[in-house]
């Protein structure tokens, strides 16, 4: 932390115009805040969000706007979900500038030692508004979405110095079975907490999944940046059509392949997804080219089979670890992507190629 910095606070009360001065001093903006106001917005799971109203004042004021969104953090324990937060930050001031994907610009962030607070001033992007994962999206908007994750993927892909990032270190193999063996005891809890919405054939696909984690995630043939939970309620749609990224603790080093399974197999209903995935494949690759990296078809479809075990490890282990209070609008969210995920896992096979 550099001198004047005021550090991450920790509520909403805390978001006062002295401390917001502060911060955006630190974050070398010549301003000063007068008055502001915060509003809560979202349904974070393990964050909180707010859009702030700003009265400014006083020189360089005039390219800062007078609308940014302070996201914290949330829940009670938060020893669990730290490491999240050190990633988002980390994206946000170290990676955001080295990718192409369009993502709100950041206008301060700041960490606590432990991991367990922090803040970030972001880019109110509005009117954009949250995609619903829920109802899930259509061919157009599906691939406005995967367009943008060429960009995250293609700047820095193969990219060896990417290992050398203090919160992007590799999984090695006892971190991959470490994973599998966590995965497998929240597999369980998923399964008695939702037993009465699962069937069988849900239940006995996902101990299945839970039995090939381990050597999926040792399993890197190629790496780039990865987001890891690249979906609907973590995309912001324009008015225009253009597409951004939030929500970056999933932040990871991975088979870039994951991220366009995960997108395809929970954001779109099966029967959309089988229409337009080929089309979505080709809209990455061709992403990818742009950026110098040439992906011929058949390995794109390798990365994307392969990716779509992505999907039931992330809602999971997002229902079974989440910090914010359960909910009938969370359960509701956790059982629609799990039901998507695994229908993308059972028609794609990933297992027949591990």
């Amino acid at each position: 932390m550099t001198a004047g910095d005021p550090g991450p606070v920790d509520d909403r009360d805390d978001l006062t115009p002295a401390w917001l001065t502060a911060a955006l001093r630190a974050g070398g903006h010549e301003v000063t805040v007068t008055a502001a106001d915060a509003e809560p917005i979202g349904h974070g799971q393990i964050g909180a969000n707010y859009r702030l109203a700003l009265e400014l004042n006083g020189g360089g004021g005039g390219a800062m706007p007078s609308r940014l969104v302070a996201k914290l953090g949330a829940g009670a324990d938060r020893s669990i979900v730290s490491g999240g937060y050190r990633k988002e930050v980390a994206f946000y001031l170290d990676i955001a500038a080295t990718v192409a994907v369009r993502t709100p610009r950041c206008w301060y962030g700041a960490i606590s030692a432990d991991g367990t607070v922090f803040t970030l001033l972001l880019e109110d992007l509005a009117p954009a508004e949250t995609g619903d994962q829920l109802a899930g999206c259509g061919p157009a908007a599906a691939e406005a979405a995967v367009a943008n994750l060429a960009g995250l993927h293609g700047p820095r892909w193969d990219d060896a110095t990417l290992w050398s990032h203090p919160e992007l270190d590799p999984v090695d193999e006892d971190g991959a079975a470490l994973l599998g063996e966590i995965y497998a005891s929240a597999v369980t809890t998923f399964v008695g907490r939702y037993e009465a919405e699962l069937d069988s054939g849900q239940v006995t696909l996902l101990h299945h999944v839970a039995e090939a984690i381990t050597p999926w995630i040792a399993r890197v043939d190629r790496f780039a940046v990865g987001h890891g939970d690249y979906r609907l309620d973590n995309l912001l749609f324009g008015p225009d059509g253009a597409v951004s990224a939030v929500d970056w603790q999933t932040l990871s080093v991975v088979p870039p392949g994951r991220d366009l399974a995960y997108f395809c197999g929970n954001s779109l209903e099966p029967e959309v997804r089988r229409t337009c995935e080929d089309r979505l494949v080709t809209t990455w690759r061709d992403g990818l080219a742009t950026h110098g990296v040439q992906l011929d078809e058949a390995d794109a479809i390798a990365e994307y089979r392969l990716g779509v075990l992505q999907g039931p490890l992330i809602t999971v282990l997002g229902a079974v670890y989440a910090t914010a209070e359960r909910s009938e609008q969370a359960d509701a969210m956790f059982l629609t992507m799990l039901r998507r995920g695994l229908v993308a896992v059972d028609d794609l096979d990933p297992f027949s190629l591990l």
